[in-house]
């Protein structure tokens, strides 16, 4: 059934049915969200897939728990709540593709397979903002990438909200900082946007480097939120490839 799942206020959020025996698949949000931002993508996979979402700190029913600004912390604490549950592939969306990364790699076995989305590699990763920012600086980064609606960030009830979620998001994948290491002894799936002015395409295809064979590119047509236009292509490769893992275990 919907509804929240784990310690606190609950790391996981359920939001759709699914088929018995459905596979799984747990979800990480991008820089700024909440576990609602995968709503559509988990409708539109119910009831094939099980869907589960990573609810943050800081954000809707746990907006009175601290946001967490340190990445490698906040991925040790969700490694040690997503060992509780049952095995499941991995999505990540920007910030949430690194942190969908950390938390596979502390883990005693990886997911069946990772999907990462507009994010570029982890090897790749640079420091993309002077921190701290301002903020009319990082409502003009908001507005650059897309995904929030522009009307939204000229509301001063809606900006004074979600300013301490962002600005610990942005804090948190600004000072994150990749430590080598073997590959992930799973398939990686990279999806990337043609258009993305944070991820060129070349450096979101790297993430090969970062998983065992088997794995795939899609390039599709978009700028940083491509997923929001293509929600039901990115539903068919998401079923495609967890068929594959699920024949290759």
């Amino acid at each position: 059934m919907p509804g929240a799942l784990g310690g606190e206020a609950g790391w996981f959020r359920r939001f759709h049915p699914a088929d018995e025996g459905a596979p799984r698949l747990l979800c990480f949000p991008y820089a700024g969200a909440s576990a609602s931002a995968y709503h559509g993508l988990s409708e539109t996979l119910s009831p094939a897939a099980d869907v589960t979402v990573v609810q943050y700190p800081g954000r809707q029913d746990r907006r009175r728990e601290p946001v967490a600004v340190d990445l490698a912390e906040l991925a040790g604490r969700l490694a040690a709540e997503v060992a509780g549950l049952p095995p499941a592939a991995f999505f990540g969306h920007s910030m949430g593709a690194i942190v969908a990364f950390e938390v596979a790699r502390r883990l005693a076995a990886p997911p069946p397979v990772l999907f990462v989305s507009g994010r570029r590699s982890p090897a790749r990763s640079r420091q993309e903002r002077t921190h701290p920012m301002g903020d009319r600086e990082l409502l003009d980064d908001m507005a650059r990438l897309g995904g929030t609606d522009a009307r939204l960030l000229d509301s001063p009830a809606f900006v004074r909200m979600i300013m301490p979620v962002v600005r610990g998001d942005y804090q948190a994948i600004d000072t994150y900082r990749y430590e080598p290491g073997p590959p992930l002894a799973c398939p990686i799936v990279v999806l990337a946007g043609d258009a993305d002015p944070m991820t060129p395409v070349e450096d979101a295809l790297a993430w090969r480097e970062h998983g065992s064979g088997g794995g795939a590119e899609f390039v599709l047509p978009g700028g940083h939120f491509f997923l929001d236009d293509h929600r039901e292509r990115i539903a068919e490769i998401v079923l495609d490839r967890l068929a594959v893992a699920r024949t290759a275990i």
